[in-house]
């Protein structure tokens, strides 16, 4: 089955029951995935976590784990997703340059027949989303923005990049 078909829905069958694609034809690759987000914040509460004031903890190191252990499970909390077998997750997250939000960058990689973009988009949002429950009692108003596929090697569609 090709890995794009505009007229076909990969994950509905004949009848229109939902299916989970069969991969087994798919040649083995080395696949990687990168995705961004943000989440903006005052400048008060970056600098709270930046300096590590937060009441709960260390936010970026927890975030950072929290996206890790997302990508392991994004066949968990995706229908469809198939379980990988994950060789590499790199999850970073670095105070923006204007100084009103956290960047977060999640990098996956597998040797597999699918790939890996569903796993580095989750690690962003639960990263994302980790900053946020830490900090949401010193602001509620934070917004997380700009979550998105940048880049992905690998398979048979080959690279895509959107820088």
């Amino acid at each position: 089955m090709p890995d794009r078909d505009d007229a076909h829905l990969s994950h509905i069958d004949e009848r229109g029951h939902a299916r989970m694609v069969d991969v087994s034809a798919k040649d083995v690759t080395t696949r990687e995935a990168t995705a961004r987000g943000r989440v903006v914040m005052l400048p008060e509460t970056l600098a709270m976590i930046v300096e590590g004031r937060a009441p709960k903890g260390d936010v970026l190191a927890t975030a950072r784990i929290a996206g890790i252990m997302a990508a392991k499970r994004t066949h968990e909390l995706i229908p469809m997703c198939h379980p990988l077998p994950i060789s590499g997750v790199t999850l970073d997250l670095a105070p923006a340059e204007a100084g009103d939000a956290i960047e977060v960058e999640a990098t996956v990689r597998v040797t597999g027949q699918t790939g890996v973009e569903m796993e580095a988009l989750t690690a962003v949002s639960v990263a994302a989303l980790t900053v946020y429950d830490m900090c949401k009692a010193v602001e509620r108003g934070m917004r997380i923005e700009a979550v998105r596929l940048v880049a992905k090697s690998g398979g048979k569609s080959g690279d895509y990049s959107a820088d």
